[in-house]
Parts: structure tokens; C-alpha cells; sequence
């Protein structure tokens, strides 16, 4: 279908508030009660919806406004075509529902629409339960609602549904120690009709749709949103998915003749026990499909499909093959060598019918390699087609950047295509491993979008799905998922992260309601430190996981890093709450910055001209991690007339090294080694292996963003060039993407891309004066290039900037302050200039 032909569907299409559609479930599962007082958590067993409404027109209106949501995910089809995917990963009471105008799929005379539910019943990386009350949020539901001309099509028992037994219960991760996220789908194609979905399909069989309305004490007996236990339905606020179809780049066939574990009915750990068990030399490559399996009564069949790069969406394949035959499928970033760690990934099952052998994998997967083993055949099988339908959120046209320097050239391209893969429905850690929605991971990308992005509402999202503060204040450390559902500790310092997020929205959109809306839990957060400041004005003993970065530091005691990463935030705040007008909370901001600052002087290393990680008792200690001086820059609390010396200091490239506590580092990675280090990061006792009287440790990729925020600040932006070149190290043997740590991690971490954010900012320098681009600043400093182009989005359009050695061209729609090297600021009115260099 083409898209461009739907028009837009907004609120203003329904009524205001209360829906007319009801919530609905499969009659197989009848809502028993439970406390209509206190509620209590359902069973938590994943369970499958099919639905079906028949619907005959005279004519298609001109637009047919739907809408609709589910707990916890939903496709809709209308006359055998996928119209949508939903909904957007929320917290339960803060639910989204999706848009779409559903007249470009219908026709004439009899249609069906149909919907499948998927209900994960466990708290999973991307979804968390709700708290049911005696009925409502025990189950999967559904509503939806259409506007059909001069009548409404809504969910009520009028749908012909079905609870689904093609899918079994999940194979969850048995690891003692598991941050695997990704749902693990069992698919028996036996059990579900090819054709349900279309028009010539025979529903007879099934029984209305389950109307369920929701019992509390204060419930008001009625079956249409809004109603607890999921709140006022929000709106989707940003786009649809989009990607294209991916094919192989190459195949790898090999026999096995050996009988197959299937003591785990988990697909995943069934190839992993494979690839480590069962090695073969007799492997055949091809590098395209179809592709004859080779079936064997005395073993299996090892299929390992490499898509050439890290992909990301959902997977579809088709085979030939008899009814019963078994597909057990392991999507990895990489061959398999070694058990995985934290867990093995999700996988997935596939039982052929027999005929019509088509799938798609509801739950999208990122990887390079899929692991297919073949098993249980009784006569020829062929796999015809194996593909990935990505799915990420689009990068509108217009913005661009290029250099003199190609390999500068693939980096920017490399940050744009992680962030890419880790912008679903949510900014994630990663595609692969977790598809987690860290909130601090997240302002890397954040900061990608606003600088190669022009559409910014998944940047504005990110804030609005963070904000989900904990009782007590903090934010937990990803949201919208287990992590926050089980309430457990969090990363304090993630929320800082957070909090810079909101400060670069105040900067680049100038949105004063919007900005105004964070600043209370930005309170919050910063007055959940208080207990811990001392009558010096620093932060000891920080509670919880205060992780900063994977790099080697120390944040416990006394900690510079801890206090830094705070008075950060208090200055933010500050400054956005003078921009506003509230000038008590500023002057309690200011207050306590100018009290932390004096206190800070505790950290500084005069001999060293940087500042140490902490102290013990008021003694300063010994370790630097960058991090100490560059937090201590971008936080001002460092006099600024040691930012040059300490930019220097910190990236000295004769001292820097790199150690992390619990990953590979340049003193090698064995598992003894591992181990000592991750007891020491778990129950405390930490030492360092590096020289603490002369070396510095280096930052991990994803905290390398302040690093270079700080050598800017200290006006040392043009050294940055020769610094982002380390992250070619990621570039290598097909993969185009920027990994997680220095040596170690997944292959595609979107907090890594850090350089991508840089070129725009700092190299060709473009950067907002004013709040919301009112006036653009443009400070180019090409270091070692000999050109920089680009063109860069603000709310009120593209700024073109061309800098060379010679001179520098800028094209802006606002007033703009050019900042050369060596000159006094030029103020220009908006429109197009050359200046000499």
C-alpha cells in the first residue's frame, strides 16, 4: 500500500476523552475476579489474541480516522495487509494508542479487518505489566475505533476472536547472571491457519470478543477508555517505523553428525550447545537463496546466514519443508566461539504446516548472524527467502555533513546508522542484547538526532518516557520495562544524563512549556542528593549503582566524578529556571553550585593540573580517570583558567590508558581475570593495576561525549578530529557500526557515537546562541582537515556552512555569530555571507 496516499489522523478526529470503542479479549480466557480494593498482579502467562470484524460498504469515505492500542502488542490487518504495529513502550497508566487512516485499504463491499494480540504476561526489556484491578490488566486487551463515514466501527462482542495455540509458552533465560532482554518465540505454524487474516477465511468457529469492564471501588462500570488500570490513553507523537528489506550477503551450510540437545526448549541455547559441541570443517557457502537443506537421518543441519552488517527489525523467511520439521533460530552480532554472556539472546522456533511456509518473527531482532538449525525433517526442505524488514525511526531529508577526511567520513556515517538501529519506539542500549531504554545511554542519541536529524519529536519522546521518577525521587535506570517495573536499585547518575537531555531540548528548541514540565522532577533528582552532601560541599557515599562509565574510576568515598556529574545538573537547572522566570529555584541551584565549587578544591592535583576521582576522609587519593577533569569543566567547577591545562592533561595521549573493571582492557581478558574484577565491582575492594602517580584513565566511548564536550569548552575544538579517528577501531571485517567499550561489548551501542554529534557541533560548529536557534552560532574548527561542509536543522530550517582553510560560507534563516579562530565575533543577519579565515 502506498503510504502517501493516507491522510493524516490526529486527536481532533475523535471524541475528546472518552472513547467509543470497548476493551475486549478471547472468550477462552475468562477474566476471573480479583481484589476490587487493593488489586492484585495477574499470573503473568503470555497468551495470544486473534480477532476479526467483517464490514461491508456501500462506498470508502474519503478517509476512514482509526485508532487503537493493546496490552501488550498488537497487528492490524485490514483485507489481508498490514496497516500498523503498536503500541510505542510506556509505562501501563501512561499507555499510547497509534493513528491511521484506514481508507486506502479498504474497498467496496465486504472487508475484514483483523488484529493479532500479543500479551507478554512477564515483564520483558520493552514492557511492563500493569497492576490489575479485580478484572481490567489480567489479561491482553485491545480497543480500537474507526470513523466510517456517518458511523463508527468500534471493538466490542460483535468481533469474532479466538485465543491462539500456535505459539507455546517461552523458553525464558535460565543464566545465573541474565541481562538478555529479547522475547524468545516458540511458533508451531501447525496450529494457525495461513489465511485468518483474510477475507475467504471461515470464522465460524469462533466466539464473540470478551467485553471486559474494569470493577474498583470508585469504578464506574464502563468498558471504554479512559479506565483503570491504563489511565487516559496518550496519543502517538512520533512516527511510524520505517527500513528497508535487507537480504543475505552470504549462507554457510554445514552437516552434523551428531544427535542434537533438545533438553532446553530454549532455540537459542539449542544453537549455542550446537556451535560449541558440535564443530564441523565440512561447511558449504553460498551466497544466495533458494538453498536445497541437506537432510540427514543420523544428525541435523547447521544454517548460519550472514546479512553482511548489523541489522535490525522483524525476520521473515520462507521454506519448503514436510509438516514437523523444526527451525531453531539464534540471531547473534557475531560467530559463536563462547558462551554468551549475561545470558543467551532470543531466539526463536519455527514448526513447519507443510505447505504456505511464510513467517514473520513478531518481535524485532538486531544481529549479523542467524544460527538456523534443522531438525525433524522427513523429506526435502528448501529455504526460499530470508530477509529483515527493518524498522527504525526515519531520518527526515535535508541534513549532511562531509570532510576532507574519508575516515572521518565513515565514522559520521557509522554514528548515524547505530543510533539508527537503536531508534525504535524508544532510544535503546542496543538492538541485540537488550533492547533496553536506558535513560542515560540515551541523551548520545538524543544529541545525533538534533544534529543530523530535522524531525526531533523521538529526542522530546525520550524525556517524556524517562520521566517516570521513583518514589523517592530518582529516575530508575531504564524505563518502560523490567528494570523499572521491579523497582529495584538504579544508576543515580543516569538521571543526570537525563537532565542534560532536557537542558539540550531548552537549548534547541527554546520550547518554554515543554522545558517547564521537566523541571519539577529535575528538582527532584537534584534533591535527592542532598543527604549525602557534606558540610565541605561534596557528595560521599553515594547509594546504589553509580556506574559513570565502564572505564576504570572510582566513585565511591569522596567522589569528584559523583559531585561533578551533580553539579552539572544543578547548573543546567539553574540556567533553565532563570530562562523561565523562576528565579527562587535558580538562586537555590546557584546556592548550591557556588557552595560545591568551593568544596571541589579538595579534588584538585596541582602537580598533575587535573583533578582526582575522590578522597578518603578529606585526603585526596591518587587515581584520575578523565572523567574527574572533564565533568569538573563542563559542570564549571573547575576556575576556567585551568580549562586549558586540564584538556591538556586529560588527553596526553603519553598518559593516558585504558582499564575497565569489569571488561577487556590493555592488561588482556582471561575469565580468572573477569571474575576477580566483576566480585570487586559487585561487593566493593576495587584496586588499580595502572600507574596512579602518572597515568590517566581513558573514558569508555560513551562518556567520551563529556570528554569532548569539556576539550571544546576549554577551546581545544580543533584537536578533536584526531580523536575521533580512535573509534575506527569499531570499522572492521564488515561491520558498520560503532561498538560498546574499547575492545569489548556489543557491536552496535548507540551511546558510542559520540563523534557523529561532534562534526555538527564542534568541527563545523553549529550550535544554537540563543534558545531554540532565536540566533546560531557558528564556530568551525577544522583541526588537521582542509574542509568541512554541511547542513544542519533548527526549528526554522536548514543553516548551510562550507569552512575552509580560506574562508567559511554560511547560509542560515536566523541571525548568526560567526566564531573564527583568532578573530573577534562577527554578529550577521540571517542570510548568506563568506568570510575570509
Amino acid at each position: 500500500m502506498d503510504e502517501a496516499n493516507q491522510s493524516e489522523v490526529t486527536p481532533a478526529d475523535f471524541d475528546e476523552i472518552r472513547w467509543r470503542g470497548h476493551w475486549v479479549w478471547v472468550p477462552e480466557e475468562p477474566v476471573q475476579g480479583g481484589n476490587p480494593v487493593t488489586g492484585t498482579r495477574g499470573d503473568g502467562h503470555e497468551a495470544h489474541g486473534l480477532f476479526r470484524r467483517r464490514v461491508t460498504l456501500d462506498a470508502v469515505p474519503a478517509r476512514v480516522p482509526a485508532r487503537m492500542t493493546a496490552d501488550s502488542r498488537y497487528v492490524l490487518y485490514v483485507n489481508g495487509e498490514e496497516v500498523f504495529r503498536g503500541p510505542l513502550r510506556s509505562q501501563p497508566r501512561r499507555m499510547i494508542y497509534d493513528m491511521f487512516d484506514l481508507a486506502p485499504y479498504l474497498h467496496a463491499g465486504e472487508n475484514v479487518i483483523a488484529v493479532y494480540v500479543k500479551y507478554l504476561g512477564l515483564a520483558t526489556s520493552t514492557w511492563m505489566p500493569a497492576v490489575p484491578n479485580a478484572t481490567l490488566g489480567r489479561t491482553g486487551v485491545m480497543v480500537f475505533e474507526a470513523a466510517l463515514g456517518g458511523q463508527w466501527l468500534v471493538s466490542d462482542a460483535a468481533w469474532k476472536a479466538h485465543k491462539s495455540a500456535a505459539w507455546s509458552a517461552p523458553a525464558h533465560d535460565r543464566a545465573a547472571i541474565s541481562v538478555a532482554g529479547v522475547p524468545t518465540e516458540l511458533f508451531d505454524a501447525r496450529a494457525m491457519p495461513e489465511d485468518w487474516r483474510t477475507l475467504g477465511f471461515e470464522d465460524g468457529a469462533w466466539g464473540p470478543a470478551q467485553v471486559i469492564t474494569p470493577v474498583h471501588i470508585g469504578g464506574r462500570g464502563r468498558s471504554r477508555p479512559p479506565t483503570d488500570p491504563y489511565g487516559p490513553l496518550f496519543p502517538r507523537t512520533i512516527a511510524k517505523l520505517t527500513g528497508a528489506r535487507v537480504g543475505i550477503a552470504a549462507v554457510t551450510v554445514e552437516s552434523i553428525d551428531r544427535v542434537l540437545d533438545v533438553t532446553t526448549d530454549n532455540p537459542a541455547e539449542r544453537v549455542e550447545r550446537s556451535a560449541l559441541n558440535h564443530p564441523t570443517a565440512a561447511a558449504q557457502r553460498h551466497t544466495g537463496l533458494p538453498l536445497e537443506v541437506p537432510v540427514r537421518d543420523d544428525g541435523y543441519t547447521r544454517v548460519i546466514v550472514d546479512m553482511g552488517r548489523i541489522v535490525g527489525g522483524l525476520v521473515e523467511f520462507a521454506v519448503d519443508a514436510p509438516a514437523g520439521t523444526v527451525l531453531d533460530f539464534s540471531y547473534q552480532e557475531e560467530p559463536i566461539t563462547a558462551p554468551a554472556q549475561f545470558g543467551a539472546h532470543g531466539g526463536s522456533q519455527y514448526i513447519a504446516r507443510g505447505r504456505d511456509d511464510r513467517h514473520t518473527v513478531f518481535d524485532p531482532k538486531g544481529f549479523r548472524y542467524a544460527y538456523i538449525l534443522v531438525h525433524g525433517a522427513t523429506g526435502p526442505v528448501t529455504l526460499r527467502d530470508f530477509a529483515v524488514e527493518e524498522r527504525h525511526y526515519p531520518w527526515a531529508p535535508g541534513a549532511a555533513f562531509a570532510c576532507s577526511d574519508d575516515e572521518l567520513n565513515r565514522i559520521f556515517a557509522a554514528g548515524i546508522r547505530t543510533v539508527a538501529l537503536n531508534s525504535w519506539d524508544a532510544f535503546m542500549d542496543c538492538p541485540t542484547r537488550e533492547q533496553r531504554a536506558w535513560v542515560g545511554d540515551a541523551v548520545v542519541h538524543q544529541m545525533v538526532h538534533l544534529a543530523t536529524n530535522p524531525d526531533w519529536r523521538l529526542a522530546w519522546h525520550y524525556l517524556a518516557l524517562g520521566n517516570a521518577p521513583r518514589y523517592d525521587g530518582i529516575l530508575p535506570m531504564s524505563v518502560g520495562g523490567d528494570v523499572e517495573y521491579n523497582g529495584g536499585f538504579t544508576i543515580p547518575d543516569w538521571s543526570l544524563h537525563w537532565v542534560h537531555g532536557v537542558h539540550n531540548l531548552y537549548r534547541f528548541t527554546g520550547d518554554r512549556a515543554r522545558v517547564k514540565e521537566y523541571m519539577p522532577t529535575i528538582e527532584r533528582i537534584l534533591r535527592w542528593y542532598l543527604p549525602y552532601l557534606t558540610a565541605q560541599g561534596v557528595l560521599q557515599d553515594v547509594v546504589e549503582w553509580n556506574l559513570i562509565d565502564w572505564s576504570s574510576l572510582f566513585s565511591e568515598g569522596q567522589s569528584a566524578i559523583v559531585t561533578a556529574s551533580w553539579a552539572r545538573g544543578l547548573h543546567e537547572f539553574a540556567e533553565m529556571a532563570g530562562w523561565l522566570g523562576e528565579r527562587a529555584s535558580q538562586a537555590w541551584a546557584d546556592e548550591l553550585h557556588a557552595r560545591v565549587r568551593a568544596g571541589f578544591e579538595l579534588f584538585w592535583d596541582e602537580a598533575r593540573g587535573t583533578y582526582v576521582d575522590y578522597a578518603e576522609d578529606g585526603v585526596a587519593q591518587r587515581p584520575a580517570n578523565q572523567l574527574a577533569g572533564a565533568l569538573a569543566i563542563v559542570s564549571g567547577l573547575a576556575p576556567e583558567d585551568r580549562w586549558p591545562r586540564i584538556s591538556d592533561a586529560i588527553t596526553d595521549p603519553d598518559r593516558l590508558v585504558v582499564r575497565s573493571w569489569l571488561f577487556f582492557d590493555e592488561t588482556g581478558f582471561t575469565p580468572e581475570a573477569a571474575e576477580a574484577k566483576r566480585a570487586g565491582v559487585f561487593v566493593g575492594g576495587l584496586q588499580p593495576d595502572w600507574d596512579v602517580e602518572r597515568e590517566i584513565v581513558s573514558a569508555e566511548p560513551f562518556m567520551s561525549y563529556v570528554v569532548h564536550d569539556a576539550v571544546a569548552l576549554a577551546g581545544r575544538a580543533d584537536r578533536l578530529p584526531a580523536l575521533y579517528r580512535r573509534w575506527s577501531q569499531f570499522l572492521v571485517d564488515g561491520y558498520d557500526t560503532l561498538g560498546e567499550n574499547w575492545g569489548h561489548g556489543t557491536h552496535v551501542h548507540g551511546w558510542s557515537s559520540t563523534p557523529t554529534k561532534d562534526m555538527v557541533f564542534y568541527t563545523l560548529g553549529v550550535t544554537p546562541a540563543e534558545p531554540g536557534y532565536g540566533v546560531a552560532r557558528v564556530a568551525p574548527r577544522l583541526g588537521d582537515l582542509t574542509w568541512a561542509k554541511g547542513s544542519v536543522p533548527t526549528p526554522h530550517g536548514l543553516i548551510h556552512v562550507d569552512a575552509r582553510a580560506e574562508r567559511v560560507t554560511v547560509e542560515s534563516p536566523v541571525p548568526v555569530i560567526v566564531e573564527l579562530p583568532g578573530r573577534a565575533p562577527q554578529h550577521l543577519a540571517a542570510g548568506t555571507h563568506t568570510l575570509d579565515a
